[in-house]
């Protein structure tokens, strides 16, 4: 009896040992909703002593498993803990998805990487909550305006748009929530109808390397998300209150978010702001005040592996336009430009009047998601907006209350998207989109149409995937295609048709004769095709390599095809061109970032070969009834930018810390062998920082803003007749302005006002020294300076 329990025993033993145990389990702690990593969630096998977290690139790996079933309990500080079951018969990888959200609330704190990237390969940028909510009474530009490598087109001060790597306009795509922005941003002069308060988090991607979201982005892609909704029972807001001397005015924001552990949510924000007329630092930049008034409301039902949320906004906002941009005859257009003040300067007012603009966007969007089994995640997407511009000029009779230009732009779009998000299918990510764009130009204006009436009709489908080689590199790579078709009824002078040859080169085209006027119905098609391809390579854990090519094409904006008349809110008459082809845009781009808790840095350079670049420049002054403007023409031509940004962050000390931005691009005319104009001049931003958690958190940044010089540039200067003397007059248009140097000053303290409330104080100074100064890119330059000093005052309450 013993000799056979001992041989059972023996039996026994052998079948232990031959079990295989060195499997491995390895993943990802992922977001369910925008699958960006998880670091430091912890990961328990039940039953077992087996523990582990995921790093910071949201990795985690079990290892010396059996074959067998395991539950696996993830929790993580900022979400609900989940239990999954895995089943092991060989090495596993399989990624945990949780529901994140916050659970300090007082702060309303976003860290930008709970957002995740948008790309692998390219280098990105982020603004997170904090940062927004000192810019509560500012505009998109001028949140973008502190990253490196992105700067603005300006139109006075209320009008800022965004410049990406030397690029500005149709060039540069603004997603709000998740809804590409149609909103006539062909227009130097025309801002991003976006309301920072809404925004929980900026991404900004330099180049098309996102085709998830656009192909044409040839400068980059902007994309803003709203803040995120906690799943569990509880009520939060924020309120904000600023005040600025400079235009003597402020703005007041709230918003208020309630949510259920059932997944349900619902948040609403409004934001009212007004500002009288800007002052530089020696008069009134008469006729310069903002008067914005904004609301925005979402709801919504979000579980684990399904939801559907439903969003509205609307963006009403009234302009002034420096009233010395506008002026007479040939005498004082030269005068006005060739004087070192404006010709026209009055007492400060809130009033504004013409020459404006009246810009509302409405925008509704519709979205749901499920997560399918051994698929991935498919999102049904539908957008609608509404944009209408209306533009005032100075007017004189009955005339004086109607709009000189009046454009009403509707545009449809329905997406669908699947992403994979599965290693044995290399993480694709798929989508097709088809979008209706219709633009009604209201003729009773009295005056030409600058845009016509027209419809247009695009698709698109694309596919992008990334895999990992390795742990430390990874290769990306998409392609895209998009066909768009223009449909038009535009007007055009006989004498501009023929000169341009149109009768010879487009006849079929022509409907019928009226007068001095054509008729014609151009229908026209694009097909553009966008690729990228790029890789990571991470050279230890402080050490990161990008390296990206981008394919992106951009047919051309009705602007540029069909303007012939005047721009009033822009002061200057404007020419396109039908003969316009797609531009196609090359780019290259490196990236070396070293992450540290004590030195940091990026360094980015690029180069950016784009064919049949489309560029408008000033040819010469044309008079009209309404006085005298310049003559803005578009023209395509082959064209090469290339540029450097450089990002870095050394700690100095406990309670000390700088930081440096500096970013050169230069932009050449090739068929020319000219510079391009409107290149922005090279920009450096040294900043010191003291920030104290014991002493209410207090926060001190002391900034230094110096910009060059731009030393390269073309001479579109030009003569013009004065009748007044019977002389020519030579018209500077082109001369940059001089170098300058701007100091600012930020701070903030926090102080707890009861349980669940907090107050945070900030009060900041722009341009200390009250310098006078112009800059290059700021189309109003001709006749003013920019903005003097401005003390502030920022008040955010959360409850």
């Amino acid at each position: 009896m013993r000799t056979y329990i001992i041989m059972l025993l023996l039996c026994s033993s052998v079948v232990l040992h031959g079990q295989n145990c060195n499997y491995e389990l390895t993943g990802k702690v992922i977001d369910l909703h925008d699958e960006s990593v998880l670091p430091g969630a912890t990961l328990i096998i039940a039953g077992h002593e087996k523990v582990t977290q995921s790093d910071l690139n949201g990795n985690y790996t079990f290892s010396n498993l059996c074959e067998g079933n395991y539950t696996i309990q993830v929790s993580h500080p900022n979400c609900a803990t989940q239990a999954f079951k895995v089943k092991i018969s060989s090495n596993l990888n399989r990624n945990f998805k949780l529901e994140h959200h916050l659970e300090e609330l007082n702060a309303i704190t976003l860290q930008a990487s709970i957002y995740g990237n948008k790309t692998k390969t390219n280098f990105e940028q982020k603004i997170d909550q904090q940062q927004l909510d000192r810019f509560s009474n500012g505009s998109l530009g001028d949140v973008l305006n502190t990253l490196s490598g992105v700067s603005s087109l300006n139109t006075g001060n209320a009008v800022v748009k965004p410049i990406i790597n030397g690029v500005h306009s149709s060039r540069v795509v603004v997603m709000n929530n998740g809804v590409r922005m149609e909103d006539q941003e062909w227009g130097a002069e025309h801002a991003p109808s976006i309301d920072v308060n809404t925004v929980g988090n900026i991404t900004v991607v330099k180049g098309a390397g996102a085709l998830k979201y656009s192909g044409d982005a040839i400068g980059g892609i902007i994309i803003t998300e709203a803040s995120k909704v906690p799943v569990k029972d509880t009520i939060y807001g924020k309120t904000l209150m600023t005040a600025a001397s400079n235009g003597r005015g402020g703005s007041i924001t709230s918003t208020l978010t309630k949510s259920y552990q059932n997944g349900w949510y619902g948040s609403i924000q409004g934001t009212l702001k007004r500002f009288g007329d800007f002052e530089a630092p020696d008069y009134v930049l008469s006729n310069t005040g903002v008067f914005e008034r904004n609301i925005a409301a979402r709801i919504g039902y979000n579980r684990f592996n399904y939801g559907v949320e439903a969003y509205y906004s609307y963006f009403k906002n009234d302009i002034g336009i420096l009233r010395a941009s506008h002026v007479g005859g040939a005498s004082d257009q030269v005068r006005t430009i060739n004087s070192g003040v404006p010709l026209i300067v009055r007492d400060f007012t809130y009033d504004i009047n013409a020459p404006k603009q009246e810009v509302s966007h409405h925008l509704f969007k519709v979205r749901g998601f499920k997560d399918l089994e051994n698929l991935g995640k498919i999102t049904l997407q539908y957008d609608f907006q509404r944009n209408q511009r209306l533009e005032f000029d100075v007017r004189r009779g009955d005339d004086l209350e109607r709009a000189s230009l009046d454009l009403a732009l509707t545009s449809q779009t329905l997406r669908v998207d699947l992403d994979t998000n599965n290693p044995k299918l290399l993480n694709l990510e798929t989508g097709i989109l088809a979008q209706f764009q219709q633009n009604e130009a209201d003729p009773s204006t009295g005056v030409r149409r600058l845009i016509p009436d027209y419809k247009r009709y695009s698709f698109g489908i694309y596919g992008t995937g990334n895999y990992s080689i390795t742990d430390k590199w990874l290769i990306e790579f998409g392609a895209r295609l998009d066909y768009i078709h223009i449909n038009a009824d535009k007007f055009y002078r006989t004498s501009f048709w023929e000169d341009r040859n149109y009768d010879v080169l487009f006849a079929d085209i022509v409907v019928g004769e009226f007068g001095n006027q054509i008729l014609t119905n151009p229908k026209l098609d694009f097909a553009n095709a966008s690729a990228t391809a790029g890789t990571r390579y991470s050279l230890n854990d402080s050490y990161t390599v990008f390296a990206n090519y981008s394919l992106a094409s951009r047919a051309p904006n009705p602007s540029e095809l069909f303007s012939e008349g005047l721009h009033h809110s822009a002061s200057r008459i404007e020419l396109g061109d039908l003969r316009f082809d797609s531009e196609i845009a090359h780019k290259i781009a490196l990236t070396l970032q070293k992450e540290g808790t004590i030195f940091g840095f990026s360094v980015n350079p690029y180069i950016n070969f784009i064919n049949d670049f489309i560029i408008i420049e000033p040819t010469e002054i044309q008079q009209t009834i309404r006085g005298n403007f310049q003559v803005w023409e578009y023209r395509q031509t082959n064209a090469t930018l290339l540029g450097l940004d450089i990002d870095a962050s050394l700690t100095l000390s406990k309670y000390f810390n700088y930081y440096h931005q500096f970013s050169l691009v230069k932009g050449y005319d090739e068929s020319r062998k000219l510079p391009l104009i409107d290149m922005p001049p090279v920009n450096t931003v040294n900043g010191l920082v003291y920030q104290n958690k014991h002493i209410h958190n207090l926060r001190i940044d002391l900034q230094s803003e110096y910009t060059f010089r731009q030393n390269e540039f073309p001479n579109n200067n030009f003569e013009v007749f004065i009748p007044e003397t019977n002389t020519f007059e030579l018209v500077d248009v082109s001369t940059p302005p001089k170098a300058y140097h701007l100091l600012h000053l930020q701070s903030s303290a926090d102080f707890t006002l009861g349980k669940t409330s907090m107050l945070a104080v900030g009060v900041s100074v722009s341009n200390i020294f009250d310098t006078k100064y112009r800059n290059y890119l700021n189309r109003l330059r001709y006749y003013a300076d920019d903005m003097g000093r401005n003390f502030s005052i920022n008040l955010k309450i959360t409850y």
